[in-house]
């Protein structure tokens, strides 16, 4: 690796470090100018892993008139005109607090205002939350005039209790109190901002505060956190090369096989952005992996899709949404699409008049979805190694070893898990397992007369399967001949008849009985 690389700041999250030790930075300062000039209330909704929180941090030390810290910055200017006035900041990172009760919350939000009353040489004479808050942000105007507010992971402490309603509620209503005093402050207030993964209507803060600018798909800040193509080639053009010569690659292929792994996210249905943690960890170690899913799986998505009976995900690939899809749902509530794109699942792949066309973004983010499935709802072991034999026996047209490694799968799933699936959960686990293992496999694909249940592409052949479930165990030569007509009655092969490719078609019947697949 050359010395001269500027490092990169992988898991850095204080502007003041990444400045005051070198590491490389691409300058956004631009846009927070724009948002602190233009809108004084806002709300930013990001996936985990986008620069939410560093994007705060350098909002603190702009605040903060850290002047030193934006030499060649394009907010240089601001800031040093800043530092005659410095403002307060008040900052709370909701990921640190206890989230485990309601009073554990309030607990742990209390000492975070007295600690920072303490340190400010504050003595505070409330007693609550609220008032502690309250006496706090008018005790700082009072001592620097207005005081800036910067919130992280906001919705953290309700989605780290979605899978228990009572708890949830319970949450809420501490939050509701608290986010509530932001509002009753505001003539104290210069600038507030929210960051989380997920916008929920009644957590008291968009209820509340209903001067809150929610600029998550603005198209003013659709770039306002992750890294353009311009970016990327601009900032780590040395990296590029770098990594391209580890990995003895020409720098254009690099770059074609990070825009496939790695590009696609969009907020706004125009700007396309990098994920920067994956684009680091990709030019660091030089290999194109997956990232995304290694540097931890969001486990109120895996909770989420569970109570759902959400099987398949790929069911909501190019699913059309209306703009506002995901405004005014309540945790509780919220639709799978509205999920899966603010977790950064989903992105924005097309804007039409009033309606959004939805996508998963890139092969990273694809597979994370695959392996966090198969790894937590289905439990299957070894999905890689079946999944690579089960695409070597189907590129064959060996429909029979394809059904025996599938059985294999299937005989490592808790039972519990079987209780009250039907056709979809096989199904969806056999597509799966090859998506794992990077095949391409679709389900439900369209014809001129139905739908077939899989289909799976390779170079020289074409498979087509129909899927057929036996409750009892019982009929499974009468569902087997069912499946074989439809597939002939509905024409599931004839749009590959005038290819120069092999195509095998097969029927598999599920015996729910003993829980395995047969032909």
């Amino acid at each position: 690796m050359d010395e001269k690389l500027l490092t990169l700041p992988i898991g850095i999250q204080s502007f003041d470090i990444l400045r005051e030790e070198g590491y490389l930075y691409v300058d956004k300062t631009a846009k927070l100018l724009e948002l602190v000039k233009t809108s004084g209330r806002c709300f930013l909704s990001r996936p985990r892993r986008f620069g939410k929180s560093l994007t705060l941090s350098t909002l603190d030390a702009m605040f903060s008139g850290k002047v030193e810290l934006f030499k060649g910055l394009v907010a240089e200017e601001w800031v040093a005109e800043q530092s005659k006035h410095p403002a307060s900041v008040l900052r709370f990172d909701m990921s640190m607090v206890d989230t485990s009760s309601a009073e554990s919350l309030d607990m742990t939000l209390r000492e975070i205002v007295e600690r920072t009353a303490l340190f400010s040489g504050i003595e505070l004479q409330a007693k609550s939350l609220t008032g502690e808050l309250t006496e706090l942000i008018i005790r700082f105007h009072q001592a620097k005039g207005y005081v800036v507010i910067l919130i992280d992971e906001y919705d953290k402490p309700m989605l780290d209790n979605i899978g228990d309603l009572e708890k949830t509620d319970a949450v809420r209503q501490v939050l509701r109190s608290f986010y509530t005093v932001l509002k009753g402050c505001d003539e104290y207030l210069r600038f507030v901002m929210l960051t989380g993964i997920s916008k929920f209507s009644k957590t008291g803060v968009f209820s509340a505060m209903n001067n809150l600018n929610d600029i998550s798909m603005d198209t003013q800040y659709g770039a306002i956190v992750g890294y353009t193509q311009r970016e990327l080639e601009e900032n780590f053009a040395d990296w590029i090369d770098d990594a391209a010569r580890r990995m003895n690659l020409e720098r254009v292929e690099l770059l074609k096989r990070m825009k496939d792994y790695y590009d696609g996210f969009c907020f706004d249905g125009k700007a396309k952005l990098y994920n920067p943690f994956s684009v680091m960890q990709c030019l660091v170690k030089g290999d194109i992996a997956n990232y995304w899913y290694t540097s931890g799986s969001s486990s109120f998505i895996v909770t989420y899709m569970k109570e759902h009976g959400i099987q398949d995900p790929e069911e909501y690939s190019h699913i059309e949404v209306p703009e506002d899809f995901a405004d005014a749902h309540e945790i509780e509530s919220s639709t799978p699409e509205s999920f899966l794109y603010q977790s950064g699942y989903l992105t924005i792949e097309e804007k039409r008049e009033d309606t959004l066309i939805l996508d998963y973004p890139n092969c990273e983010v694809r597979k994370s979805l695959v392996r966090m499935y198969l790894d937590t709802v289905y439990h299957v072991k070894n999905y890689i190694t079946l999944g690579t034999k089960l695409w070597q026996a189907l590129s064959e047209g060996n429909i029979e070893e394809a059904v025996r490694l599938f059985n294999i799968a299937l005989a490592g799933i808790p039972s519990v898990d079987f209780a009250n699936q039907g056709e979809l959960f096989y199904r969806s686990l056999f597509l799966m397992l090859l998506r794992g293992a990077s095949i391409t496999a679709n389900g439900e694909v369209p014809t001129h007369l139905g739908r077939s249940d899989a289909l799976i592409q390779f170079p020289k052949r074409v498979v087509v399967l129909e899927f057929k479930f036996a409750k009892g165990g019982t009929g499974i030569k009468r569902l087997r001949q069912e499946g074989q007509k439809q597939i002939e009655e509905k024409g599931y092969v004839k749009p590959y008849d005038a290819e120069n490719r092999a195509v095998t078609t097969a029927v598999i019947v599920i015996n729910g009985k003993k829980r395995e697949a047969v032909l």
